[in-house]
């Protein structure tokens, strides 16, 4: 009796270990991701700095490439559609929040090397496109939530209505580096809504 207890107990044992040793991996090379891009993260560098032996981490993912996936894969931001009322106060309240994000979270120093490698590798590309998505569901939302209001023309595209906003903050932040703030925000949001209308 007690032996087969014994044997029961030792694979949740050894599951917790594989769960510690991945979620190890995981948070090195995101912190890689975030110091040096797609390039700065080999398996070697992965290894020494979560402390997990490289044949153990190819056990897991059966290529860098796979790591790579795995460990991009949580990075985007997925803010909740929020309900103001208004679409201008719904897209404020989103554009706001990936604004903050933009500024501060890792992955928006990773996503530039993303997009990069994404034109040569075709999962890299699929994940690129997933990751935009889920930024995207909740503007979307906000967009067909105010078209059943009236408060806009069902005829208008709501991935125009996207890109008017999310353009000029990717603009800001990759390529003139100019401040993202409040003030710049709220514009690009009230341009976007008196445009569609």
């Amino acid at each position: 009796m007690k032996k087969k207890r014994a044997q029961k107990a030792a694979p949740a044992v050894s599951d917790e270990r594989v769960e510690r040793s991945k979620k190890a991996v995981l948070a090195a090379a995101h912190q890689l991701l975030s110091e040096g891009g797609l390039g700065g993260v080999s398996v070697d560098e992965v290894s020494k700095r979560s402390g997990v032996a490289k044949t153990t981490i190819y056990r897991h993912w059966a290529s860098r490439s796979a790591l790579l996936l795995d460990a991009c894969s949580n990075m985007s931001a997925r803010p909740q559609a929020p309900d103001t009322g208004s679409l201008q106060g719904d897209l404020e309240t989103l554009s706001l929040y990936i604004a903050a994000k933009l500024r501060t979270a890792p992955w928006a120093a990773v996503l530039p090397s993303v997009i990069d490698a994404a034109e040569r590798d075709a999962d890299l590309a699929e994940l690129q496109k997933k990751l935009h998505g889920e930024m995207r569901t909740a503007f979307r939302i906000v967009v067909e939530r105010a078209q059943k209001r009236g408060e806009l023309s069902s005829g208008v595209d709501s991935s125009e209505i996207i890109a008017t906003v999310l353009g000029p903050l990717y603009y800001r932040r990759w390529f003139s580096r100019e401040p993202l703030d409040e003030n710049f925000v709220r514009g690009v949001v009230h341009r976007a809504v008196q445009t569609s209308k």
